[in-house]
């Protein structure tokens, strides 16, 4: 559907402007995500972290004509073809063309809230219903402020159904998503502790959550559920409930009877209005089956037969909650969204390959398959993916399956190959000569792109650092929000980010508007510049022989004593360069690196003699401000800093950046945020002073090789040290002090966590192996086995061996296959 420029200006309220005539059918909140601009309205939206306007003027270079602002920028004014619609607030004009758009359709929509599944609810649905209705649904978790107007605005004259997830983390949000989705179908997932920081109480979210249904005609949830049972009593909800229960209550007309796990099915046998059925699932986990029995629930509602229900159950296929990157052969990155092919993820899926093809070396590949579900015309849907696909500048475009191929003349990349199967494109060979590519698979399940990824990834063995990027991301604004507006931040990603892979890190900080990153060698600049990364690189150990390496790559060094100081002037000098920017480190009680107080004078006198470098920033670091009992100590050397600094501004007649605050000092010091901070194992997910709201950003696990039963007085492992009293069950999993697992955690020290379980680590660790004591756990070989990530934390794994998490993290071989993924 398109609106008239004129008919969105009523609609949210603008101030009244001359407009040229033109018309809207997309809307857009983020600049990087610019696909059609001849149609595009752009929100600048003002967050805590950043501002829409700021990108305005890139924006019309891409060639979007169309804004909604909320202040009016002079040099805008040269743009006269361009619309500026005037509003008092941004996000809520959002929200309010979004919610007019979903009143002019009057069909069922539904309604998703709850504390966990509802992605994996929404998407079952919608396998399970786009037999019977054309769906219109959010695409991944896009449940916020912003996430939900945008998936609204997605339904058409084909929508039949609306499904669409909402969630909130604090109070006062979910009216205004109510007023966009306007349910008339509720479902109620379930009640748990996500998000609880922003609530008083579970009472209060309860109640926040149930804001979604108060125009609803059903609410769909579990019977056994005391919170929620007194929650919707107060919220006068009562009257709407159709429950399922576990426990036969007369009140539920939907009685689950019982539910027989199978190894990887599950067959949930039910009655419903006293007409006994039953359905299998190829999941096992509690939470699928109850998803599972939520959508049998709304199923039954929508009156689908129970025949087409119990059998679409049974094709149920996993919901591909995340984009991960994995090492492929011949120097090629592969991102796998297998299992997930629709239009809207396609869109995010090619907006993340762009953001990790900054290596201009490497040529961009999309596979793709059929794209399935869709609910549009078939050439209308290929036209819209072949502009996605050309805006994103593809070198490659690989379409596997009947449809995509019948509709391949649509496509213009340059090079283009098509086939009706996967096999075809496996026999082909084509594959086979990749190389120096950055490679998207993009398929729906029924295509087994798996197959392919097997081919095309480097073989490793089963020992896996997950590293999740919206994990950096949520850390990295975390901090942002607690800082002044235009105070920087610097984001350290020195030891290969520490130990999780600098490049990946660096990509996602990038694209996300970090303004510094920090190195520890030249070295490790000169890869990132290599790989692509463009935001301003500070060198903290910089040598005097390195200056010319540095010029070469913009990379900025940390200058902390005058040896390297004159070798930079002085070769500066050589290379008839002038204004170098250089990073002045003090020593104010450290007793590391850095110039002293005394040196502050014959420093000055240095810099004002010569052309060659510039200081760019003045620094220092602080000794322990994550502890409460140094925090006098803290106190003077900020003070001393303090003093320092004004006698180098004084001399230098110009503006210098100044930060002392490490991770540590952002939380406790928030005072001193200075001109920048330097945000170090914090971005990582471990609070320097044990404050709560950061994400765990690294897990690591393996896998359980072989089970063994041992009798009573026998030993494990080398040396013997593992000795046994009684019988046991002892497990070989795949990990040892060659992939970073300490030696120190053997002998009972450490513990990891299987199935759900803390069990030890027994005997000496080996290089490549160790043991673990699973006696009287349900285990069996291929289980996996997570050392840290959530439960244990590397916090608690660190504290095992009186270390810190720096060294666990630090200490992964490169041998360990690192996958990063984002939702």
């Amino acid at each position: 559907m398109k609106y008239s420029i004129h008919q969105v200006a009523k609609i949210i309220d603008a101030m009244p402007t001359d407009l040229n005539e033109t018309a809207i059918s997309i809307l857009l909140t983020d600049s990087r995500q610019v696909f059609f601009p001849d149609e595009t309205l752009f929100f600048a939206l003002k967050t805590k972290n950043n501002d829409g306007h700021r990108y305005i003027s890139e924006l019309y270079e891409l060639g979007v004509r169309n804004f909604v602002v909320s202040d009016l920028q002079p040099e805008w004014e040269e743009y006269e073809d361009a619309n500026f619609l005037v509003v008092v607030h941004t996000l809520f004009a959002l929200q309010r063309l979004a919610a007019y758009h979903r009143n002019q359709f009057n069909v069922p929509v539904i309604g998703i809230t709850g504390s966990n599944g509802k992605t994996v609810v929404k998407e079952w649905l919608y396998q399970v219903l786009h037999h019977d209705f054309n769906i219109t649904h959010s695409p991944r978790s896009y449940n916020s402020q912003i996430g939900v107007p945008l998936s609204v605005w997605q339904m058409n004259s084909h929508t039949q159904l609306g499904v669409f997830e909402a969630g909130v983390s604090q109070p006062e949000e979910m009216a205004k998503l109510e007023a966009i989705i306007n349910p008339t179908i509720g479902i109620f997932t379930n009640i748990g502790q996500a998000h609880q920081e922003g609530f008083k109480s579970m009472k209060q979210k309860c109640l926040e959550k149930l804001e979604l249904f108060i125009n609803c005609d059903v609410i769909i949830c579990e019977e056994e559920n005391e919170l929620v049972d007194e929650c919707m009593e107060i919220a006068c909800l009562s009257h709407k409930r159709l429950t399922w229960s576990r426990k036969g209550s007369n009140k539920s007309p939907l009685h689950i009877m019982k539910v027989e796990k199978l190894g990887n099915s599950t067959t949930i046998h039910y009655s419903i209005l006293g007409m006994a059925s039953q359905f299998t699932i190829p999941f096992a986990d509690n939470a699928a089956i109850e998803n599972a029995i939520q959508v049998l629930a709304t199923a039954i509602y929508l009156h689908l037969p129970l025949p087409d229900i119990n059998q679409r159950m049974a094709d149920l296929e996993p919901v591909a909650m995340r984009l991960d990157v994995r090492q492929g052969k011949n120097n090629t990155i592969l991102i796998n969204d297998t299992y997930n092919s629709d239009i809207n993820s396609l869109g995010i899926a090619l907006d993340f390959l762009a953001q990790r093809a900054t290596d201009s070396q490497k040529r961009k590949v999309l596979i793709i398959s059929d794209i399935p579900q869709s609910g549009l015309i078939p050439k209308e849907l290929y036209y819209l993916a072949s502009n996605l696909v050309l805006n994103k500048k593809i070198d490659v475009l690989i379409g596997i399956g009947k449809e995509i191929s019948t509709y391949k003349d649509l496509f213009k990349n340059d090079e283009m190959h098509f086939f009706n199967t996967t096999n075809d494109f496996i026999h082909s060979n084509i594959w086979s000569d990749f190389h120096d590519m950055f490679i998207l698979l993009k398929g729906a399940r029924s295509f087994s792109f798996e197959s392919i990824n097997k081919l095309l990834e480097v073989k490793t063995h089963e020992t896996v650092l997950d590293i999740d990027l919206d994990a950096i991301v949520h850390n990295y604004n975390f901090y942002r929000s607690r800082l002044n507006p235009k105070t920087k931040m610097v984001c350290m990603v020195k030891a290969d980010g520490y130990g999780t892979g600098a490049t990946e890190v660096a990509k996602t900080l990038q694209y996300h508007k970090c303004d510094y990153l920090a190195v520890a060698v030249a070295e490790e600049g000169v890869f990132l510049r290599k790989q692509g990364i463009k935001v301003p690189i500070i060198v903290l150990n910089s040598e005097v022989g390195g200056f010319e390496e540095l010029a070469m790559y913009a990379l900025e060094p940390e200058v902390y004593n005058f040896r390297i100081l004159d070798a930079f002037i002085k070769e500066a000098k050589l290379q008839g360069i002038t204004n170098y920017p250089i990073h002045i480190k003090i020593d104010t009680g450290m007793h590391r690196l850095g110039f002293t107080e005394e040196d502050i004078p014959e420093l000055m006198e240095r810099i004002k003699s010569q052309t060659g470098v510039r200081i760019q920033s003045v620094f220092s670091h602080l000794a322990a401000s994550e502890s409460w009992n140094f925090d006098n100590f803290t106190v003077d050397q900020i003070k001393t800093f303090k003093k320092i600094t004004k006698e180098i501004e004084k001399n230098c007649h110009y503006q210098v950046m100044k930060h002392i605050l490490n991770s540590a000092g952002i939380e406790r010091f928030p005072n001193e945020q200075m001109d920048m901070v330097r945000l170090g194992i914090s971005l990582y997910g471990v609070s320097a002073s044990g404050l709560n709201g950061l994400r765990n950003v690294c897990t690591l696990k393996t896998t359980i090789l072989q089970i063994k039963d041992i009798k009573a007085g026998e030993t494990v492992g080398y040396g013997r040290k593992g000795h046994f009293d009684k019988d046991a069950t002892i497990a070989t999993i795949r990990i040892g002090y060659a992939d970073g697992l300490s030696r120190q955690f053997g002998n009972g020290v450490g513990k990891v966590l299987v199935n759900g379980h803390m069990v030890p680590i027994v005997g000496n660790i080996c290089m490549d192996l160790s043991m673990i004591d699973v006696t009287g756990i349900e285990v069996k070989e291929g289980d996996s086995v997570v050392i840290f990530g959530e439960n244990p934390s590397v916090v608690d794994l660190a504290k095992e061996i009186n270390t810190i998490p720096y060294e666990v993290l630090t200490s992964i071989s490169s041998r360990v296959k690192h996958i990063y993924y984002k939702e």
